[in-house]
């Protein structure tokens, strides 16, 4: 179920905002893909109100109260921080008011403390694992010192609230609080970094790794966001208008300036000279639209995957009869036992689940010059969406029967198509799984989802004619379903031999394994 939108209440008799919701602990912002509805229309609790996108999922936002939607503060495509106010809902006859700056009654502390509930309330409201505002804070504070008194905490805790609504707040970094307060206070650091410069840097991680990825310097941009952050927005407009170019850039531009600098990557990514892309002249008849943020952030990754990992893909030809037989034997059962339709893909998921425990090097993940191999086995679906692509993750995939399977893939497939899954929902992959076989694709050579190192690729399942040989040693010609299985892996660490063994043991699973509900 999606958080519906963050509120903040004046009193019973004034409007309510609505602000963006966090929609996971990394999440700083989220775009507006689409209004549901507009102003002047009525709108109940629960019902939704907008759509939107995030790095990680995108979601229908039901609203927290009813009433009269009065005011819109953010147009579809603009990205906006977490606990921004995009809107305002009121009483029927309009005559609701917001307290904050626009009435000058409520103090900066007033306004801070009111942002602080609205934005807490989504994570109480989400029903995934989402750190509130407050506990956010607490950990941060604790892991900077701790020593302050209850007084001088409080005060700490309201500056740090006012880095969170500026995007420069870093949970991951334990000096952030120490900084952010400097910032804060107009002092130097380092000596000679001024205010102006350390507000354009502190921005969220997300914004530092594009400026990583296409080697800007975010001191150069200027920010629109709280205090003069640089938002994503910033710099995507930023490289976009050709400013981020040096001369030496139009040349050639080496593969190192566009990786991200993880402690994963410098040591193994081989160092490739890149030809810049072409400038694309319209002409008449073409139509030209922006990419949307999920198309943006599969094009980043897939980009990213391309320069990290040593791509190999192996294809092998799996007999399918054994599944189909028993599929078409109890499929009807299981319609009327679980009210949900028994797919191939179950029976394949099963396959892959046993294979990783026996091939762990396949379950892996590179981390700079070590191997980690991961405990559990969270296996990524790729779902097709007419607006792009997601995967959704079936978690601990080998406690699961072949039942538990089925029902939790429909599930996650349903609930992506409609936008309601939740961010943790899509992450924690160790193992991904495409099936462009529905579309009746024969293989493909999928491009690995990082930090993972292997992707499955299933083609069609068709009847072909094929030659067998009976237990007499005569060969004959039979009808079976037969299916290409081709597995891409990530050859720094995934030799082919390690490849073939586990296309072939899925291929003796498939073909003998007496399957069971």
């Amino acid at each position: 179920m999606n958080p519906p939108a963050a509120i903040s209440n004046s009193s019973a008799n004034e409007a309510t905002e609505v602000v963006m919701p966090q929609m996971g602990e990394s999440i700083t912002e989220g775009t507006i893909s689409k209004w549901l509805k507009k102003v002047g229309d009525k709108i109940e609790r629960d019902e939704p109100l907008l759509e939107i996108s995030t790095d990680k999922v995108d979601a229908e936002v039901p609203a927290s109260a009813g009433g009269v939607l009065l005011e819109i503060r953010a147009s579809e495509g603009e990205t906006v921080e977490v606990g921004a106010v995009v809107a305002i809902i009121g009483s029927e006859n309009g005559a609701g008011t917001v307290q904050g700056s626009e009435s000058g009654v409520q103090s900066s502390e007033s306004r801070i403390e009111s942002q602080q509930k609205a934005v807490d309330s989504t994570a109480e409201a989400m029903s995934t694992d989402v750190p509130s505002t407050q506990a956010a804070m607490s950990d941060s504070s604790a892991s900077a010192g701790g020593l302050q008194s209850a007084e001088t905490q409080a005060v700490a805790q309201k500056e740090e609230i006012r880095e969170v609504e500026g995007r420069s707040y870093d949970y991951g970094r334990p000096d952030a609080i120490e900084d952010a307060q400097k910032s804060s206070n107009g002092q130097k650091t380092n000596g000679q970094v001024s205010v102006e410069d350390l507000r354009r840097t502190k921005s969220s991680p997300l914004v530092r790794n594009i400026a990583k990825e296409h080697g800007v310097d975010i001191s150069r941009i200027e920010g629109s966001g709280m205090s003069g952050r640089v938002t994503k927005k910033d710099i995507l407009n930023f490289i976009e208008s050709g400013a981020a170019l040096r001369p030496q850039d139009l040349l050639v531009k080496t593969a190192t300036a566009r990786t991200v600098s993880a402690p994963s990557v410098p040591q193994i990514a081989p160092q490739v000279q890149t030809q810049s892309a072409p400038q694309v002249v319209s002409s008449v008849g073409d139509r030209t639209e922006p990419m949307s943020v999920m198309r943006k952030k599969i094009a980043e990754h897939m980009t990213f995957s391309k320069q990290t990992s040593a791509h190999v893909t192996s294809v092998y030809e799996i007999d399918m009869t054994n599944v189909a037989k028993f599929r078409e034997k109890n499929k009807a059962e299981f319609q009327t036992r679980y009210g949900t339709k028994l797919s191939f893909m179950p029976f394949i998921f099963q396959a892959v689940t046993n294979a990783l425990r026996k091939f762990p090097i396949v379950n892996s993940q590179v981390s700079g010059e070590q191997i980690v191999y991961k405990g559990d086995v969270n296996l990524g679906m790729a779902v097709a969406l007419d607006w792009g692509l997601i995967v959704p993750v079936i978690k601990r995939a080998d406690t699961l029967s072949l039942s538990g399977l089925a029902l939790t893939a429909n599930d996650l497939a349903d609930r992506a198509r409609t936008k309601k899954l939740n961010p943790d929902e899509v992450q924690g992959g160790t193992f991904t799984i495409t099936n462009p076989g529905v579309f009746g694709g024969l293989f493909g050579t999928p491009i690995i989802n990082q930090p993972q190192v292997a992707i499955l690729c299933v083609g069609v399942i068709e009847k072909r004619p094929k030659v067998l040989t009976s237990p007499d040693g005569d060969d004959y010609i039979a009808i079976r379903s037969m299916a290409y299985f081709a597995l891409t892996y990530d050859h720094r660490i995934v030799d082919g031999a390690d490849a073939e063994k586990f296309l072939s043991y899925m291929k003796e699973y498939l073909e003998t394994m007496q399957f069971a509900l």
